[in-house]
């Protein structure tokens, strides 16, 4: 399940990610707030807390990740997951030689970190 995290500066979108995760989560809670913010701002930043492992995301909600985000692949300004998986913390550091836009990974008890990073307009 995704759901929105609010009390964000209006230029971040914030997804909290829980259980398993579909493509109608995906379609119905993801892509349209990213679509509003690329339409307000013209760039993404962009908070993922990932609480549920990666595995309990479906095929179909993957698969729409994946065509979001190349829609959209020169849009990204910041992204930043909070984690605990260290394997899509690394992943979330390593994204940054291949989007055009900053990535970084966080630990869960850093949420605040990735908050101040995430919004900062730099």
């Amino acid at each position: 399940m995704l759901q929105f995290i609010n009390d964000l500066e209006p230029h971040v979108v914030g997804i909290h990610a829980i259980d398993e995760v579909s493509k109608e989560d995906v379609e119905n809670v993801l892509m349209p707030r990213i679509n509003e913010l690329v339409e307000k701002q013209g760039e993404i930043n962009y908070l993922l807390v990932l609480e549920t492992d990666v595995q309990n995301w479906t095929a179909g909600a993957w698969w729409n990740d994946v065509k979001m985000g190349l829609k959209n692949f020169t849009k990204w300004n910041k992204i930043a997951v909070v984690t605990d998986q260290k394997g899509v913390q690394w992943l979330s550091d390593l994204f940054k030689f291949f989007v055009p836009g900053k990535s970084k990974g966080f630990a869960l008890n850093e949420l605040d970190d990735a908050v101040k990073w995430v919004s900062a307009k730099d």
